[in-house]
């Protein structure tokens, strides 16, 4: 059985951040081996990707503090482009239609 996927559109968001495809990944992956079924397992894995994209958020606003610290207009500039990008990625998680593809996948396998 193939990995779940991560949406497409969050790939695509998240493509100059290949660490962090790599993280949501293996959060899904994780998803197949809960103990706990009680909850469906789509929701589960939406509420897991939420919860490491809202990491990505935190690293990046430490990044942007970092970088504010240091005075370098550069920098600043990257973290906050950064900062930006991962919390446009979690609003890709939000609006649940562009998880069709993960919600197929889920319907599919019954994990």
């Amino acid at each position: 059985m193939p990995p779940p996927p991560i949406p497409a559109k969050l790939r695509d968001t998240l493509k100059d951040y290949p660490e962090h495809i790599e993280e949501l990944q293996e959060t899904l992956d994780s998803i197949k081996d809960r103990r706990i079924r009680s909850f469906p397992a789509f929701h589960y894995a939406v509420w897991k990707l939420e919860d490491c994209l809202s990491d990505f958020i935190a690293e990046a606003g430490a990044e942007v503090a970092t970088a504010e610290t240091s005075g370098d207009p550069h920098a600043i500039a990257r973290a906050t482009e950064k900062e930006r990008l991962m919390i446009y990625a979690r609003s890709i998680c939000i609006g649940l239609a562009n998880l069709s593809e993960l919600r197929a996948y889920f319907d599919a396998t019954k994990a």
